[in-house]
C-alpha cells in the first residue's frame, strides 16, 4: 500500500500556544511581513518547477526559524495554495509542539515505510488547503534518513499532491542534516535573528551552504528593530542574495 492509504483520526488543533506563534494572531506589522515574504518568495522560485520545496533553517538554534516555517505554509495556503509543512529537525522538533498536534505519526513514519497513513490525517483544522506533517519520533540517525532515497521517493509522492511544500530544518552550524536534504529541495531560505545572531555564525552558515551548493533563496531577519537601520551589520548580505524580509 502507497502513501496516505490507510483512515486515520485528525490530529486537531486547539488553541493555546499557537496564539504565540501563529500569523493570524500576530500584530498587523508582523502579519503583512510574512505576505511579503510570500510576495518576495513567489519572485525567487523558478516558474517551471509544479511544487517548489523550499527549507528554511538559520545558523544557530532560537533564531525563530520553525515559527518563520509555520508562518511562510500558513500564508502561502491563505494565498489558496495547497501547502504541506514538514518538520524535518529530527533532533530538536518543535512544530507539534507549536501547533499543538501529536508528534506521531510524522515524517520518520514514512521514511521507515510505516506510510499507510490518509492525507487526511495531516490536515489542519485552520485551513482546509494547510497540511502539516510532524517529525514522528525521533530516529538515531536523522541526517542519514533525510538524505536517503526514501527522502527523495517520498517529496516526489507528496510533490504530486500539494502546490508548495515548506520543511523546517535544524541549523546549519550544528547539524549537517540541511545539507543532506539539499539535492531534493528547490532552495533555502536562512533566518537570521536581530541582536542575537553572530555575524561569524552567519558568514560560516552561508558558506557551508555554499559549498553544498544548496540554492539559497534569501535570508530573512527576524526581531528586526524596523525603521532604525538595525540590521546594518547585516546588509551586505541582502545585497547578495534576491530578497529579505523583516518582522
Amino acid at each position: 500500500m502507497g502513501l496516505f492509504s490507510k483512515n486515520k483520526k485528525n490530529n486537531l488543533f486547539s488553541q493555546g500556544d499557537i496564539k504565540k506563534t501563529l500569523h493570524k494572531n500576530l500584530e498587523f506589522t508582523a502579519i503583512e511581513q510574512y505576505k511579503l515574504l510570500r510576495a518576495n518568495l513567489s519572485f525567487t522560485l523558478p516558474a517551471d518547477v509544479k511544487c517548489p520545496i523550499v527549507g528554511v533553517t538559520s545558523s544557530t538554534r532560537g533564531e525563530g526559524k520553525s515559527t518563520t516555517a509555520i508562518n511562510l505554509s500558513y500564508v502561502l495556503a491563505e494565498s489558496g495554495k495547497k501547502v504541506l509543512l514538514i518538520d524535518g529537525d529530527l533532533r530538536i522538533p518543535s512544530i507539534a509542539k507549536k501547533m499543538e498536534i501529536d508528534s506521531t505519526p510524522g515524517l520518520t513514519d514514512l521514511l521507515m515505510g510505516y506510510d499507510n497513513y490518509q492525507l487526511s490525517t495531516f490536515k489542519s483544522k485552520l485551513l482546509d488547503n494547510w497540511f502539516i506533517l510532524p517529525s514522528g519520533a525521533l530516529p538515531p540517525n536523522p541526517s542519514e534518513l533525510l538524505g536517503s532515497s526514501r527522502m527523495e521517493t517520498v517529496l516526489k509522492v507528496l510533490s504530486e499532491m500539494f502546490d508548495c511544500i515548506v520543511v523546517d530544518l535544524p541549523p546549519v552550524n550544528i547539524v549537517s542534516d540541511a545539507m543532506a536534504i539539499s539535492n531534493y529541495i528547490t532552495g533555502m531560505i536562512v533566518v537570521v535573528r536581530e541582536s542575537y545572531t553572530e555575524k561569524k555564525e552567519l558568514e560560516t552558515c552561508l558558506r557551508q551552504l555554499k559549498l553544498s551548493n544548496v540554492k539559497v533563496l534569501g535570508c530573512v531577519i527576524n526581531g528586526a528593530n524596523s525603521g532604525k537601520g538595525s540590521y546594518g551589520r547585516y546588509k551586505k548580505y541582502y545585497k547578495y542574495y534576491r530578497y529579505s524580509s523583516y518582522k
